[in-house]
């Protein structure tokens, strides 16, 4: 028989044996119960990432409570549209408080107020100012923001609400043409980038932005005949100022056209240079124009008799004129138009550049304004 002191050192060396072999075994089983819970956690992601926002949603889906709510800057001109304007207040107020949107609505008070609006709307830091309006004031709107953006106030969208004549601006940018839907849009808050075009000439030798088109010869004549008449509105009061200008007023200038290294020498009806898509309240001169792509798309019809010219109008309201033989079309970054022979009628966004300008530099300044528009379907 073993004497007791060694009894007891076997007895110590059994117990540390025991205590290591259960230590080991606890950490196999660890390593087992870990790693399938991975395998279960991972599968369990794989099936839930489908979901948006999923182990997310104190990020992504809980409210911001120190964002503020976006101030609205609404620029009204009471008498756009023979004053549909002035008189769709109330509705505008109606619809925007019913999205819960924050605006202020100031109205114009002499030409070129707009401009000085929306410049000091963004110096003060609004997120959105909107022409509610035609596209004349929709374009001093867009030079307000243009100034306002070269001192440095560069992060406030625009927007239209559209309750002028033609509405040519709204439509290239994509804005609904319906009052309503537009003040929805608003609240949905879907933007796009624009480009913006800069003019330089006529009465405008410093400069001025437009957002949809500059149209030179015909349109800006048809465009002139337009403001005065008094009895009718939208399309209808285009198509009878292009009659109008056909057999009284309109006689085709010599130009030299250089666009991006090309030059063209002729005779030319109408020279237009588009952001959008359409002027004249329908009148389709790019049908594929896009603000957001980059250049412009040039439309540069021949002169042709009046009778020719009268047949070429369906064609410009269908968008199909580039089938016909007098009309040339082209894509650009900048355009130079030169009057060879006459002069130069020039519009842009309908607003009157000039009456008899000699040459003028269009240039296109890709991306440089957030517009809400219309989420695409």
């Amino acid at each position: 028989m073993a004497p007791p002191a060694a009894i007891s050192q076997l007895n110590l060396k059994l117990g540390r044996a025991k205590r290591r072999m259960t230590s080991v075994s606890a950490v196999k089983i660890s390593k087992r119960m870990g790693s399938r819970i991975s395998i279960a956690m991972g599968l369990f992601y794989q099936e839930m990432r489908p979901f948006p926002g999923f182990l997310m949603y104190n990020r992504a889906n809980s409210p911001k409570e120190d964002s503020p709510m976006p101030r609205y800057k609404i620029i009204v001109n009471p008498v756009s549209g023979r004053g549909l304007a002035g008189k769709s207040i109330p509705l505008i107020e109606n619809y925007l408080h019913g999205h819960g949107l924050d605006f202020d609505l100031v109205l114009t008070e002499r030409p070129w107020h707009a401009a000085d609006l929306a410049e000091q709307a963004a110096k003060d830091g609004y997120d959105v100012v909107v022409a509610a309006s035609g596209d004349g004031t929709a374009n001093e709107v867009l030079n307000g923001l243009m100034r306002a953006r070269a001192q440095g106030a560069d992060k406030t969208a625009m927007s239209i609400l559209t309750v002028g004549t033609g509405n040519d601006f709204a439509y290239g940018m994509g804005v609904p043409l319906d009052l309503e839907v537009g003040c929805r849009a608003l609240a949905e808050d879907y933007r796009r980038r624009v480009d913006v075009g800069l003019l330089r000439g006529g009465d405008y030798p410093d400069g001025r932005y437009f957002g949809n088109g500059v149209g030179i010869g015909f349109d800006a004549e048809a465009g002139f005949v337009a403001a005065k008449i008094r009895w009718t509105t939208g399309l209808l009061l285009y198509l009878v100022a292009a009659i109008e200008t056909i057999f009284i007023y309109f006689k085709a200038p010599k130009v030299r056209i250089v666009y991006d290294g090309l030059i063209l020498e002729q005779a030319s009806l109408m020279v237009s240079i588009m952001n959008g898509m359409r002027m004249g309240g329908g009148f389709y001169f790019a049908p594929k124009g896009d603000p957001c792509d980059g250049h412009f798309d040039l439309c540069i019809a021949e002169t042709a008799g009046k009778l020719r010219v009268f047949q070429l109008i369906p064609y410009f309201m269908k968008g199909t004129q580039a089938t016909q033989p007098e009309v040339k079309t082209g894509q650009a970054r900048k355009v130079t138009v030169s009057a060879l022979q006459g002069t130069l009628p020039v519009h842009c966004d309908g607003e009157t550049v000039c009456y008899a300008g000699s040459e003028l530099t269009i240039e296109l300044l890709p991306g440089q304004i957030e517009f809400i528009c219309q989420k695409p379907v």
